[in-house]
């Protein structure tokens, strides 16, 4: 009888959970808080665990009746309320997540419902642990102590003699690993058990797949023997049942008051670098309009999402050059998930989107093999292959036009990564090159490539040189640097251009990251000078730039800080004997921690938090405040902004191992507040199938709003 009795006990408790967890008031009946608006396309109601109201955690809804899937989460206020709005007409599946959680029974619902549902509190520290994100677990990764370095090569302790400091070790962690391959989703702290444990089980790992060329680079760089026993210790650890060492917060304040709203497009076997939805002059040009993928090496097919019919299709980049290389043909040992298949068939290595004033989207693109034509080598009359010839370019310049349908190709002599547009007469497209090797920064006069297609005339390219003289002039007694753009921004204050080059985690060359101010001049080719700074110490790289319309410069630096230049500061000459070395204007510098646990035995003025680019909202696109910088910090699997000298950290918790690279901001309806407007981005992992869903998941587009409270519709 005793055992009876707890039988039914039992049942009798998943019954009522299972009520509470589903129960739906139908449109329009009371609710005990009468604060919960709930309109016909809204859901809403409570979330309370046996810990009584669950604040600061995530309601999902879900639903694959659209055109392609769709999602859209909220977060609940400091009483456990959320209200989910402005969803379309679909049966959702609808759930809570949560830091001390785990993910509650999934519930059928439809738009207009009263929906309490029950949180379920996690059993263990090892189940809530599942839901952290990625960063507080690669910041458990045991980084080399300051005494090993420089490296003594393999005879010595393993790490390379390139690498000269920790600094530089963590530079590359975070520049050449963190930033294409989510270090710590689940995906990459759990090695595949085809694999096996220990190094052996790694150096098998980095062999699969098509990036193979690009891990062994990197890890070779760093000191093959040193990098792979590092990463198999800190996953082996993990395997035994290590821990984070620390717990992220739940969302607070502001944070709560997030909207995303998610579409899936693209497939699982391609992933995207970015995408662009609007010019970054004019947020209001191309309103409701559709959202252009840039899938890089993984495939030529643009993937296109139109949010307001929920569709999402595919527009094919032309390769001009039958010769052109493709990813099918990049060495690869079989993959884990995919075996032998190479999943990657793009030639075009589609980088990096822009959009001009007329709608047009102009991408970083391969058109063609790596050799250059005649007039961009020595003895060409171009004016600026006079100045500095250039043998390759390992990605040039495409055009689209939707009114059109129609491609156009810019054959740039020099190589093509990020690209945005200056505010003159001929919309000049500014393009760094990536990596440093090239030495140069180009541009393209749209309006006359537009008018002619002639790309010889239309390009020009100049190499980075300081005024270490300091007459104020180019010429033989100045200084040029090894340093190409990495990120590149034109000033919306002057004529200047903004650049950032990659320190040596990146660029596999032994110099500093360096902010850089070009000022053209009446012949750039032949005029163009470059101011250099280096962050204060204790800092380091910086990757990705911005500048706000008061002409204040944004970057996010490898240290675990984001960055603020102002040369408005400066107080001394920026010119002569020292001017290379980038630190005539420490005082320039204001930086902020980012958050979240910072790698033992480093200091603590830093993070482990890792961010891949920042954008500034110049036009208060997302409702945070204007020229707030936003930055892509895929260590937290978030979008980090500074709000008056303070964090706010949007994180995106589903599906786990968001990971994003560019945002834009966009308007599509002025009249109606923070339901007109918002950020777009997208997934930008290489990776996707290391994320929560594995080989069913999908590439995203995301929106994400601030609305004025957490219960506002």
């Amino acid at each position: 009888m005793g055992t009876t009795r707890i039988a039914y006990s039992g049942i009798a408790a998943i019954i009522i959970a299972v009520f509470l967890t589903a129960y739906q008031a139908p449109l329009g009946a009371q609710q005990s808080d009468s604060a919960i608006r709930i309109g016909a396309n809204d859901l809403g109601g409570t979330v309370a665990s046996s810990n009584g109201p669950e604040a600061g955690v995530w309601v999902i809804a879900e639903t694959t009746d659209l055109p392609t899937k769709f999602a859209k989460l909220v977060v609940t206020d400091d009483r456990g309320r959320y209200l989910i709005p402005d969803l379309p007409k679909a049966s959702y599946s609808v759930w809570v997540r949560g830091y001390g959680l785990v993910d509650s029974p999934k519930v059928s619902s439809t738009p207009g419902k009263t929906l309490n549902l029950t949180a379920v509190p996690a059993p263990s520290a090892a189940a809530a642990a599942e839901y952290y994100p990625g960063m507080y677990w690669y910041s458990m990764i045991n980084i080399p102590a300051r005494s090993e370095f420089p490296g003594t090569g393999e005879k010595g302790n393993g790490i390379s003699s390139n690498i000269k400091s920790q600094e530089q070790w963590v530079d590359t962690v975070k520049n050449a690993c963190q930033s294409c391959h989510s270090l710590g989703s689940k995906g990459m702290r759990a090695v595949p058990k085809e694999f096996g444990p220990g190094v052996a089980g790694w150096a098998r790992r980095t062999q699969s797949g098509q990036a193979l060329t690009q891990m062994a680079l990197g890890l070779g760089y760093m000191g093959i023997d040193a990098a792979l026993k590092n990463y198999a210790d800190w996953t082996d650890r993990i395997a035994a049942g290590e821990l984070p060492f620390a717990k992220p917060e739940r969302p607070k304040g502001l944070e709560r008051n997030m909207v995303v709203t998610m579409w899936d497009f693209s497939t699982p076997k391609y992933y995207l670098h970015d995408g662009i939805s609007t010019d970054r002059d004019n947020p209001r040009l191309n309103a409701n309009g559709p959202i252009y993928g840039a899938p890089e090496e993984s495939t030529d097919l643009i993937p296109v999402l139109d949010p307001v019919t929920h569709t999402a299709s595919q527009i094919r980049h032309p390769v001009p050059d039958p010769k052109t290389p493709s990813s099918t043909t990049l060495p690869m040992q079989p993959s884990a998930y995919w075996g032998k298949e190479p999943i990657w068939d793009g030639h075009s290595s589609l980088h990096n989107a822009m959009m001009d004033s007329e709608g047009r989207v102009w991408f970083s693109a391969r058109i063609r093999p790596a050799p250059n034509p005649d007039f961009c080598k020595k003895g060409s009359d171009h004016p600026s292959a006079k100045v500095a010839p250039q043998e390759n370019s390992a990605r040039q310049v495409s055009v689209y036009d939707p009114k059109t349908g129609k491609w156009q190709h810019v054959d740039t002599c020099f190589s093509t990564h990020h690209l945005y547009f200056a505010k003159d007469a001929n919309r000049t497209l500014w393009l760094s090159a990536g990596g440093p090797q090239s030495g140069v920064v180009g541009w393209v006069n749209t309006k006359l490539f537009l008018e002619t297609g002639d790309s010889a005339r239309s390009q020009g390219w100049t190499p980075i040189i300081v005024d270490t003289n300091g007459n104020g002039r180019r010429d033989e007694g100045d200084t040029r640097l090894t340093a190409a753009f990495y990120g590149i921004m034109p000033s919306p204050v002057d004529d200047s251009i903004w650049g950032q080059s990659m320190g040596i985690g990146f660029g596999r060359m032994n110099q500093p990251g360096y902010l850089m101010r070009i000022v053209p001049g009446p012949n750039p080719a032949e005029t163009a000078l470059t101011e250099v700074y280096v962050p204060p110490e204790g800092a380091w790289s910086p990757r990705g730039i911005d500048v706000g319309t008061d002409g204040v410069v944004w970057t996010p630096l490898a240290s675990g800080h984001i960055a603020s230049f102002d040369r408005r500061k400066c107080k001394g000459p920026l010119n002569g004997p020292e001017a290379a070395s980038g630190k005539l204007c420490s005082e320039g510098w204001t930086l902020y921690r980012m958050p979240g646990p910072q790698f033992k035995g480093l200091p603590a003025s830093g993070s482990a938090n890792h961010a891949y680019y920042i954008w500034v909202d110049r036009y208060n696109t997302l409702g945070l405040g204007a020229n707030v910088p936003i930055a892509s910090a895929n260590g937290a699997e978030s979008l980090l902004a500074v709000v008056d000298g303070k964090m706010v950290d949007l994180r995106v918790p589903y599906p786990l191992g968001f990971n994003t690279k560019l945002v834009d901001g966009r308007i599509d309806d002025p009249g109606t507040g923070w339901k007109g407007k918002g950020l777009w981005t997208m997934s930008g992992t290489r990776t996707v199938f290391h994320n929560e869903g594995g080989t069913q998941n999908r590439p995203k587009v995301y929106k994400v709003q601030i609305r004025p409270n957490p219960l506002a519709n």
